[in-house]
């Protein structure tokens, strides 16, 4: 994991903020409302044959509970705002970023949108999703390996929330660490793409756990593959039997009426939530008023 490998020490370039980001011993506070925990994180040791297995369980301990600080914050934000965040997470090249573009063209007509695109280098993607119109920052990780919740929280000083609308976050291309971290999201939406083969539920079962949604794109490309699509849902299922699959085609655009409906659903639910939350404390306050 990341605290083995170290890959997340190095530094983070956020569109935007003029200053680089060190992900351990950063110590300032975040302006866009809860301020974050900070703690000092363990600098991460490199497993060998006489590594301390004690030792490295707590490295690992003290680095998610290190991000889940982040994280509950970034979600009690969400959470206030009425919105909808979600996590996208695939394998590189599994048409992740084409399926985001045609998702916010698709809606952004309806309700506010807004990304956080993540890559180790360039901003090719967040370009990309630019043109379409909705505001994307881009986040490149450097020698790291998925986002944070910290990243997120830093990439949200960028980015002007939507009230009630969708935040999508695009994380690196990576099947294992992301699945480790939670960034506030509702959800994670993990993509897979029919070119990959229909064993990466199997090879990569943490991710599909930890998912709750599952995209299995490119599918106008399975008449030219030895793809097993029920094998392959079979897998996804053993990894998370409550797991939700859609298939479709983020070139052509079949099945992607489901997925946008999905988007449209769970966005409601968000939104009735916020309602019942406020009607909660008017009835209190009103209780406090008659007293």
């Amino acid at each position: 994991m990341c605290n083995v490998c170290g890959c997340g020490q190095g530094k983070v370039r956020i569109e935007g903020q003029g200053h680089e980001h060190s992900e351990h011993g950063h110590d300032h506070a975040h302006p866009h409302g809860d301020t974050h925990p900070h703690v000092q994180i363990p600098t991460p040791v490199q497993s060998s044959p006489g590594s301390d297995p004690v030792r490295l369980l707590r490295l690992e301990q003290d680095l998610l509970a290190y991000n889940q600080g982040f994280a509950d914050a970034n979600r009690r934000l969400f959470e206030a705002r009425g919105l909808l965040a979600l996590n996208l997470v695939s394998s590189p090249g599994s048409g992740k970023t084409s399926l985001l573009a045609r998702t916010l063209e698709a809606l952004r007509d309806e309700f506010p949108l807004a990304v956080i695109e993540g890559d180790q280098q360039t901003s090719r993607d967040a370009d990309c999703l630019r043109a379409t119109g909705v505001p994307a920052v881009q986040v490149n990780t450097g020698m790291g390996c998925h986002l944070d919740a910290h990243m997120v929280g830093h990439a949200l000083e960028s980015l002007a929330l939507p009230e009630g609308g969708v935040l999508f976050v695009e994380n690196v291309g990576n099947l294992v660490c992301p699945a480790g971290f939670d960034l506030g999201e509702a959800h994670k939406v993990v993509v897979l793409s029919v070119t990959e083969g229909e064993d990466k539920p199997l090879k990569y079962p943490n991710m599909f756990a930890a998912a709750d949604l599952l995209l299995l794109n490119k599918i106008d490309l399975l008449p030219h593959l030895d793809f097993d699509v029920g094998q392959c849902l079979e897998y996804a299922r053993r990894a998370n039997p409550d797991l939700v699959i859609l298939q479709l085609s983020a070139h052509t655009g079949e099945g992607v009426a489901g997925w946008l409906e999905w988007l449209r659903t769970e966005r409601r639910a968000v939104l009735r939530r916020q309602v019942e939350k406020l009607e909660a404390r008017l009835t209190e306050a009103r209780s406090r008023l008659e007293a």
